[in-house]
């Protein structure tokens, strides 16, 4: 009897060390734009972990480099242990990794990764991002089916890219559609280049309306780039000039709030589909990997890559279900 008291006492205490342990963990979890929703799915997703494990979440939006190194210097003060950061300039990576360095923390990357002097990517710091390439093949592999369903010939087609060439993960989403648009006997010079300001649906609109305007002749269209956000501008571009829904195949990536509403809406539009990434991982995940490497000194893999999963109007609910979101 004494026996099993001691041992009753003695798993207690146990369980009262790893509580203890748990409440004194701090993480940040900073990210470059935290009005979009990805981001907001992202700090959910990690709360979901801060509260299973017990440890403290401190979000913090950071959008420029001034703001990051001050976000930081504030996780230090607050005697954080390490930190998750989706940058807003990969190209800070080096005063990241000194700057997480001084101030004794962890670091660990999400979606975007930093990279050095040399343009080539930290390989020391943990990552979790996602397979861009491949995400991009998925959209143009999407378009190109569409375009034989409808009976298009695709030298009757205009393609646009609407493009945020500073980010090398825009660049490889965007290439890997067009590498399957070309595969497929898509012509070069039928896809246009639609540079846009910022990563948001405005500054895309007002690309995109510039290659319609120019390329007037054009009866059918497509459209990819970054994010949902790109192409669901492009689609108001096309709306905005007279496209009729039904000339637009726009296909975005990320599954956002704005890609559902669009599926949503009783009448369809150029908006296609979305390619689906799963927040859950990038938040929940990440979230816990760098708890256990805080806790229990389990070091997180250097480098993860997701995928996605295409959504359509008629079966987005199913695919968000089947990713973990819903």
């Amino acid at each position: 009897m004494r026996s099993l008291k001691a041992l009753a006492m003695a798993g207690a205490i146990a369980l009262m060390a790893t509580t203890a342990l748990a409440a004194d963990v701090k993480i940040g979890f900073v990210v470059k734009q935290p009005e979009e929703p990805w981001f907001q799915d992202e700090w959910k997703f990690a709360d979901q972990a801060a509260k299973e494990k017990g440890f403290t979440l401190v979000k913090i939006g950071a959008e420029d480099g001034e703001k990051v190194q001050s976000a930081i210097d504030n996780l230090g003060a607050q005697g954080a242990q390490g930190f998750i950061i989706c940058v807003p300039d990969v190209k800070l990576g080096p005063g990241i990794v000194a700057k997480a360095a001084a101030n004794n923390l962890k670091l660990m990357t999400v979606d975007d990764r930093l990279v050095g002097a040399d343009g080539n990517p930290l390989e020391d710091v943990p990552h979790m991002g996602i397979s861009a390439t491949k995400i991009g093949e998925t959209v143009g592999q999407a378009i190109v089916e569409e375009i034989k369903k409808r009976g298009w010939n695709m030298k009757d087609v205009g393609a646009i890219r609407v493009s945020y060439d500073q980010l090398p993960t825009a660049v490889d989403r965007v290439e890997g559609a067009i590498s399957v648009l070309k595969a497929a006997g898509f012509p070069a010079e039928n896809i246009y280049d639609a540079p846009q300001a910022k990563t948001d649906t405005e500054a895309a609109l007002n690309a995109a309306t510039t290659v319609l305007n120019k390329h007037a002749n054009v009866k059918y269209w497509v459209a990819f780039g970054l994010n949902d956000e790109a192409v669901l501008g492009a689609v108001r571009a096309s709306e905005s000039v007279g496209i009729p829904a039904e000339n637009i195949i726009g296909v975005g990536i990320g599954g956002a709030e704005s890609a559902i509403n669009e599926f949503k809406k009783p009448s369809v539009t150029g908006f296609f589909g979305t390619v689906i990434i799963s927040p859950k991982r990038h938040g929940y995940e990440t979230a816990l990997n760098m708890y256990e490497w805080i806790a229990n000194d389990k070091e997180p893999p250097m480098l993860t890559l997701t995928a996605g999963s295409l959504a359509l109007r008629g079966d987005y609910e199913m695919v968000r279900k089947d990713l973990g979101i819903e």
